[in-house]
């Protein structure tokens, strides 16, 4: 797998959010300079087939599309891992168990361009983190393990990004900081810190995770830049949250 294709601000830094529609991602991929993966949310969809086509025709504009769940849905895992397969989007999102045979789909049919980020989960105990994130095993006893378990088990399948979730925006940060440590320790080079996150606090989170040495980071920010009304990310919004990141750098 190769981060060639993913266009990170100064190498280290892009921003992971939705959009109602093509247009809206293209206007708001302009306005951030490319700098962004929009996300094509898998629920949304009645089938994988459905789903390719609209990712295809997202990618002829964008390059890169983030394959999601849609409204974290684990039970979104296969059909997210065959959408990616069948189009190497540059970016697809998965449950624990789910990335590993996410990363073994897009192995088997020769994607060579998509980062697959790993689902793990806060505890409230920094060093320790929820791996089972999957559509059963979240229905059953948290499954807690210490953050380098979790990290040589990305290892063995040769999984590259972390996806930590829900932080409730900076509600986590010692834990936060403990993952991306973790992460820097393990050799994993993408953090992707994802809930409640803002214009406002997003410059707080992602720096916590430079200073720990993550190669890159890809904050996921989704509602507080949405317009309840009519759906749409608002360009200006979505600007500034990027605006916050840049100045870290």
């Amino acid at each position: 797998m190769t981060l060639e294709r993913l266009d990170f601000y100064k190498g280290k830094v892009m921003i992971n959010l939705l959009a109602r529609d093509l247009d809206n991602a293209v206007e708001v991929a302009e306005a951030l300079d490319g700098h962004v993966l929009v996300g094509v949310l898998t629920k949304n969809y009645p089938t994988v087939e459905a789903c390719v086509a609209d990712v295809k025709a997202y990618m002829k504009k964008l390059t890169n599309v983030s394959v999601g769940l849609g409204a974290g849905d684990p039970k979104q895992w296969k059909m997210v891992a065959e959408v990616a397969a069948q189009t190497d989007p540059g970016h697809a999102n998965e449950v624990y168990t789910g990335a590993m045979y996410c990363q073994g789909a897009l192995d088997a049919a020769g994607c060579t361009h998509t980062l697959v980020n790993c689902l793990m989960s806060p505890t409230g105990i920094p060093g320790k983190v929820k791996i089972s994130t999957g559509p059963v095993s979240s229905q059953g006893a948290d499954l807690i393990v210490d953050l380098d378990t979790a990290m040589a088990m990305m290892k063995d399948v040769g999984l590259s990004s972390i996806k930590f979730y829900d932080i409730h925006g900076t509600a986590h940060l010692e834990e936060l900081k403990a993952v991306a440590a973790a992460a820097v320790k393990a050799g994993i080079p993408v953090m992707e810190p994802t809930g409640g996150l803002s214009p406002d606090n997003v410059k707080e989170v992602v720096k916590i995770c430079l200073d720990a040495g993550c190669e890159r980071v890809i904050p996921h920010i989704y509602t507080s830049i949405i317009d309840k009304a009519t759906g749409l990310t608002k360009v200006d919004l979505a600007v500034k949250a990027f605006d916050e990141v840049k100045s870290l750098l």
